[in-house]
Order: C-alpha cells, then sequence, then structure tokens
C-alpha cells in the first residue's frame, strides 16, 4: 500500500477544497470498498479527506413528498428507517441484501454508489485491465467472465456494477446531488444528476465510469415521490445463500387495475457495467395484461439486445425468469 496523508473535513466546503487542492487524494466514507482496493494497490491515493462528520446523514421529506438521503447515511440506518421500508421497500431489501450487519453499519449511501466492480481481472493489479490501465486490454472476454455483463457492455470492458441499491434508485428514478468548488471564487457549487444519467456507457472509455465533475463531493440522492414504489421488490440471485454480489437481480414496481398494468418500474443488477433501466420491457408492459405471458414478452423485447459471452448465456434465461417470477407476485398481491 502507498503510503498517504489523512484529513478530516469539518464541512462541505472544506472537504471539496481540499479535494481540490490535491487532485491525487480520495474523499473517505465507510473505506469499504476504497480501503480494499488500497490494499491491493488498485487505488493508489496520496491522501485520505475523511467526510464521515459532515452534516449529510439526515434522511428528510422534500416538499415535494420524495425523500432525500444524505450522502454519508450509513446502509444500515437507510435500510432501518420506517419511511424507506413503508414507500420504498425494494431500497430496504436491497441494502439487507447487499451485506453483513458489520459492513452495512459502515458503509455509505455515497460510497455505495461509487463503489469499483469486482471482476478479478481489475482487483489484480498483475492483469491487464482496460478499466485499470486504459488500453491495456480486457482479459475477461476470453478468460474468466461467468458473472459479466450481457447488456451494454463492449470490446473494451464486460465488467459488472456491483450495487444493489443502485439498481432500486435506477428503478425509482433518484437524483444524485453533489458539490464541487467550481463556484465564484472557489466557492462551493452545487448540481444534480439522475441516476440514469449518473453511470456512464462502458463504450471505449470504460475507465470513465461517472459523469460527476472532477473534485465532486456527492452529498445526498432524491427520491421523487412515486405511489408505485411502495409496491414493489428487490430479488437478488447469488451463488451462495450467504453474503455475496449477484449473479442477476431485479427491481420492480407493480400497479395493476382492472387486470391491466397502469404503471411499473424495473431495473436489472449484475448484468451491465452499470444499473440496468429496462425500459423496453416497461413500455411492452404498461396497459398490458398483468399476467406471466405478458411479463414473459416484455423480459424477451428487453433481452433481446443481450449479447452473451460463450460462459454467462445462463443470464438470459436468469434475467427473464426474475421478470415473470418477481411481476406475477406483485401483481398477486396487488390482486388481494
Amino acid at each position: 500500500m502507498r503510503e498517504f496523508g489523512y484529513q478530516r473535513a469539518s464541512d462541505v466546503a472544506g472537504a471539496v477544497a481540499l479535494l481540490g487542492a490535491d487532485p491525487d487524494a480520495r474523499f473517505l466514507g465507510g473505506g469499504t470498498n476504497l480501503v480494499d482496493l488500497m490494499k491491493t494497490g488498485v487505488e493508489r491515493p496520496a491522501r485520505l479527506i475523511d467526510i464521515r462528520e459532515l452534516p449529510l446523514d439526515e434522511i428528510e421529506t422534500t416538499p415535494e413528498g420524495g425523500l432525500r438521503v444524505g450522502a454519508t447515511v450509513t446502509n444500515g440506518d437507510l435500510a432501518a428507517h420506517p419511511e424507506i421500508r413503508r414507500r420504498y421497500p425494494a431500497l430496504a431489501q436491497a441494502v439487507l441484501a447487499g451485506a453483513s450487519g458489520q459492513l452495512r453499519n459502515m458503509a455509505t449511501v455515497g460510497g455505495n454508489l461509487l463503489q469499483r466492480t469486482r471482476c478479478g481481472y481489475f482487483t489484480d493489479v498483475t492483469k491487464p485491465c482496460n478499466k485499470r490501465v486504459p488500453g491495456s486490454g480486457c482479459p475477461a472476454i476470453e478468460g474468466e467472465h461467468r458473472n459479466h455483463a450481457i447488456l451494454g457492455a463492449s470490446d473494451r470492458c464486460v465488467a459488472v456494477h456491483p450495487s444493489d441499491m443502485a439498481v432500486v434508485l435506477t428503478a425509482f428514478d433518484a437524483v444524485v446531488t453533489y458539490e464541487t468548488a467550481d463556484g465564484p471564487g472557489g466557492a462551493p457549487a452545487g448540481g444534480e444528476l439522475p441516476l440514469a444519467e449518473f453511470y456512464l456507457p462502458v463504450g471505449g472509455t470504460p475507465h470513465l465510469e461517472t459523469a460527476l465533475p472532477p473534485g465532486a463531493l456527492i452529498t445526498g440522492v432524491t427520491l421523487p415521490p412515486s405511489p408505485v414504489a411502495a409496491r414493489s421488490r428487490y430479488r437478488k440471485v447469488r451463488e451462495r445463500a450467504s453474503y455475496a454480489f449477484a449473479i442477476g437481480s431485479i427491481a420492480a414496481a407493480l400497479d395493476v387495475r382492472d387486470g391491466a398494468v397502469h404503471d411499473v418500474r424495473l431495473a436489472f443488477g449484475a448484468v451491465a457495467s452499470r444499473p440496468w433501466r429496462a425500459r423496453t420491457a416497461e413500455r411492452v408492459l404498461t396497459g398490458a395484461p398483468a399476467g406471466p405471458e405478458t411479463f414473459a414478452a416484455a423480459a424477451d423485447a428487453e433481452l433481446a439486445a443481450a449479447k452473451p459471452l460463450p460462459h454467462n448465456g445462463y443470464k438470459v434465461t436468469l434475467m427473464r425468469n426474475l421478470v415473470v417470477a418477481v411481476l406475477s407476485e406483485l401483481a398477486e398481491e396487488t390482486a388481494r
């Protein structure tokens, strides 16, 4: 591990100023991903700027009726919050499925969104990886890729995004707020990014993962009011019953009226370099009869764009089955 400095920020303005003065620094929240990557040499910051004491640890109702979640809210507090459990149950389910209680009590919402892929070639500095060293190659394409992308990949990278939380936030049109030091005289300047635009397509630049401006500090995530979100579910498939990263997951919300789909939200996890909003499936479903045949047709329409590699084609069948199973369960609950 590279020797590094440490500094604790006391306010948001100070935090962004510190990073602006040292571009080789990193913000430190819970450290559950960053510190691991520092130990293996993937991340080599010259300085860590501790932001855990910033006043960003509240969950508040917005004037529009949504919820705003501060960036330093821990995953444990997010999953336990009564309004999250009542109004966005899939979000609580995703967090609980994501890691052990010890990790949930350390990891933060902002850090969860910025966690890096768990691709073995990325985390092994002895191997080439376009995400880690642009232009060095992607050995996963010809090598071990059983848990890699089937949607939205490129010939430069087939890694998947690991976050469970981000899948649900994508389904519910969440918006990330941030601050930089780009205001007058270096003062903080705020900005926001919808989750749909937050993660960049992998394309030819897999090392560029988000649309955050340089030096930006995530300050929170806003969930817009969404009545359909109260009837939502997150389902995660993993290779063992204990905590593990997904091989496929789905965030779904469904509103059925008079036997037809009135409103629906769908997002997939562990199938692309970013959480995958299933908009094609949503269009097929809206206004259609709420039944297994329709759910299967919607899944097939979304997965028609899949380009599996030799060893991960099972994910197409897995995701189709997840769509049908989860939407069928939600439809039955709505009918009661």
